[in-house]
């Protein structure tokens, strides 16, 4: 062999490592389409954010301590379901994302529903729910849950009394039923001040990257601040159940609600390393008589780039 194919290799995996970095940056690099002064009023905002070398490199151990989760739910059949709940704008799509950006969709996946239809306003309040729920060998992260009962729905209208009250009878005991079943269920609630919610906001309203993100229930949600807090109390307070107790992330600095979360999360699993079998590339079957066929141009996309 030459020293020219022995070094190819370790040429290729360098690039490899370049490419998934290019993508962590792309990632997080969260206010492309911002001025100048939105962005340093941000900053101005937030003077102690955790230095990006601390930060990634936390993140990257983090994210392996989450593939052995993985791997020991696919190992032992466990089933593990995670609830994100807290204010508009106060990171829980972020924590989600990276908690999935590794991990096989096949195994984690995200349960994230639209408002109910018709039907399913008619059915049990759960049942709409309980088809998400992980089998064995899954990771289920609820993006939002059940919980909308207890504050958007409460909220704004869209259950009665009667309702909310029939939900804080129900939730304990459905919670529950999920723990003796065998699932780990876990409920984290993500809180952020009223300052910070307003200054995300105006972020999404200034970065047409981000405006997608902002619909009419959240701009409702900035004048009704005092009756979500207050919704918000009740429900920890009837739901706060040792089976399944609310943990409270406190979002005003995103980068650190993220690791703090999720070193949370791998505190509350039970997973132990996973003996893994040896991997061997086997070599390529060469067929001598096999010619490649010539495709047409057209089938190929434009190299614009």
């Amino acid at each position: 062999m030459t020293d020219e194919f022995n070094h190819a290799p370790k040429d290729w995996l360098e690039a490899e490592l370049e490419d998934a970095l290019d993508e962590d940056f792309e990632i997080e690099f969260s206010e492309p389409m911002l001025s100048v002064e939105v962005r340093k009023i941000y900053k101005d905002q937030h003077p102690d954010m955790l230095d990006r070398k601390v930060y990634f490199r936390n993140l990257l151990r983090l994210q392996a301590e989450l593939i052995k989760v993985q791997d020991w739910v696919q190992h032992t059949g466990a089933k593990v379901c995670i609830l994100f709940e807290g204010r508009d704008s106060a990171g829980k799509g972020g924590v989600i994302k990276r908690i999935t950006q590794r991990l096989n969709p096949r195994v984690a996946r995200v349960v994230a529903l639209p408002a109910p239809s018709r039907r399913e306003q008619s059915q049990w309040y759960f049942q709409r729910y309980v088809p998400h729920l992980p089998a064995a060998g899954e990771i289920v992260l609820f993006d939002r849950s059940w919980y909308n009962r207890a504050g958007v729905e409460r909220v704004m209208g869209f259950a009665s009394n009667d309702q909310v009250d029939q939900f804080f009878q129900d939730v304990p005991e459905f919670e529950r039923m999920l723990v003796r079943s065998g699932i780990i269920l876990l409920k984290y609630w993500f809180s952020i001040t009223d300052e910070e919610q307003q200054l995300r906001f105006l972020m999404r309203i200034h970065d047409p990257m981000k405006q997608w993100k902002l619909s009419p229930m959240d701009l409702e949600s900035r004048i009704r601040w005092e009756a979500y807090t207050k919704a918000k109390e009740d429900m920890l307070f009837r739901t706060n159940i040792r089976e399944a107790p609310w943990y409270i992330v406190e979002g005003n600095d995103k980068k650190r609600e993220r690791l703090n979360c999720i070193e949370h999360l791998l505190t509350k699993i039970p997973y132990t390393d996973v003996p893994q079998e040896k991997v061997d590339l086997p070599d390529r079957k060469y067929n001598p008589e096999y010619e490649r066929r010539v495709l047409p141009d057209e089938l190929y996309v434009p190299k614009i780039y």
